[in-house]
């Protein structure tokens, strides 16, 4: 009996040795957990606010902008009433705008476009007039038949999983609305604009031609009305923009997250300063530079007119660690640059590094997750005082670089 017990002790303690630190793993944050090595969506940041590197007025004929992509070298946008193109412009000229028909369909309210490779997808699913529209759907249209002037456009239908009340709301009162999603691989993702709570609900549909019940997934207080959505997969970031009292535009950063979870990471709001800016569209070509547009509005009682216009922000500080980390400054590769010339190790580690990681923060972590020891790789080869650390399993962590390899002290 006595053997088992200890077999067992043994495989329970192995067992903690080895398991994940779940914390919040972004520097940024003000509760960073060094130590963490899972993120748990935990992390709570300062307030920010951010203004536009430049800002250009759109043309008459695309003053109720409401959703924006970039794709062939050009950016691409639309207006969410009536009018049935879609606009491609650059930043050189935007005035000097492409007009693309798209023939034989309504625009009821179209208040988004996302795309795939293959396609734009066109949100027709503006829901704010009574809450209670029962013709949602998604356009989806051949880009290079587009291009060719005779796009081939089909459609997607769908409902919500948990609207079953239908009864009129009245305006800008239901959080059964939607102006932003995402298209992934085999889905598309509705962020709602949610009117009531001020949350925003993911909702999940097949991305091919047919009727579905979008599924609810989760929801997030983002204490705002969510517009625009843009979607970098290889960088797993998602970047919302919305408004909230007296059209204050805002930005919400998503990193970091367990696809197809995408409120289960890093969750960070970005304010601006302005007010009275109804911002709708958003897009990015690298995920440090964002592009977004407001849509003309006149100001209530006081009667001034908010142009119609095109801007471009600089997220960099707020996600150029994030993305550096998550390229070629991955765990395993770092860690590669990492070696221990004697492990297990008795007074002092060896530590052998390449010339990026000189200057590099490090922190030395016991099981529980707690930091016993922090301090600088000054040289290629160094060695740290590990004399008064207790006998176990530690983690030597350069958290900058996203790295982590494991030592024992005996």
């Amino acid at each position: 009996m006595k053997k088992i017990l200890l077999f067992a002790g043994f495989t329970i303690i192995s067992y903690c040795l080895q398991a994940q630190i779940s914390g919040c793993t972004d520097p940024l944050a003000t509760n960073y957990n060094p130590a963490a090595t899972k993120n748990d969506g935990s992390c709570i940041y300062e307030s920010a606010n951010i203004s536009p590197v430049k800002s250009w007025n759109f043309p008459q004929i695309i003053n109720e902008t409401s959703g924006l992509v970039y794709w062939n070298q050009k950016f691409w946008t639309h207006n969410d009433d009536t009018d049935t193109n879609i606009y491609s412009f650059d930043t050189l000229d935007i005035n000097t705008y492409t007009k693309h028909p798209l023939p034989h369909v309504q625009n009821y309210d179209w208040e988004e476009i996302s795309q795939d490779s293959l396609y734009f997808y066109m949100g027709d699913f503006g829901n704010n007039t009574n809450g209670n529209r029962k013709d949602l759907k998604i356009l989806r249209i051949e880009k290079n038949s587009l291009l060719a002037n005779h796009p081939l456009i089909d459609t997607i239908h769908f409902s919500y999983s948990l609207q079953t009340d239908f009864t009129s709301t009245g305006s800008n009162n239901t959080d059964f609305d939607c102006e932003a999603f995402i298209v992934t691989n085999d889905s598309i993702y509705l962020f709602t604009k949610e009117w009531v709570s001020l949350n925003s609900s993911i909702y999940s549909l097949p991305k091919i031609p047919g009727t579905y019940t979008a599924n609810f997934q989760s929801k997030h207080n983002v204490n705002g009305l969510i517009t625009g959505a843009t979607y970098l997969a290889s960088k797993n970031l998602v970047v919302l923009c919305g408004y909230g009292k007296f059209l204050g535009p805002f930005f919400y950063l998503l990193y970091d997250f367990e696809f197809p979870y995408f409120f289960s990471g890093n969750k960070r709001k970005i304010g601006t300063n302005w007010t009275f800016y109804q911002i709708e569209g958003i897009t990015t070509e690298d995920g440090l530079n964002y592009y977004t547009t407001n849509e003309e509005f006149t100001v209530p009682l006081i009667g001034n007119t908010i142009n119609a216009q095109f801007h471009k922000f600089d997220l960099s500080p707020y996600l150029s660690n994030f993305l550096n980390a998550s390229s070629e400054n991955s765990i395993e590769n770092i860690s590669k640059n990492i070696t221990l010339s004697h492990n297990p190790a008795n007074s002092y580690l060896n530590i052998g590094i390449d010339h990026s990681l000189i200057g590099e923060k490090f922190y030395i972590v016991n099981a529980y997750g707690d930091t016993v020891m922090t301090g600088k790789l000054k040289e290629i080869k160094s060695q740290i005082d590990i004399s008064k650390l207790h006998p176990g399993a530690y983690w030597i962590v350069l958290k900058n670089k996203r790295a982590t390899v494991k030592f024992m002290k005996e």
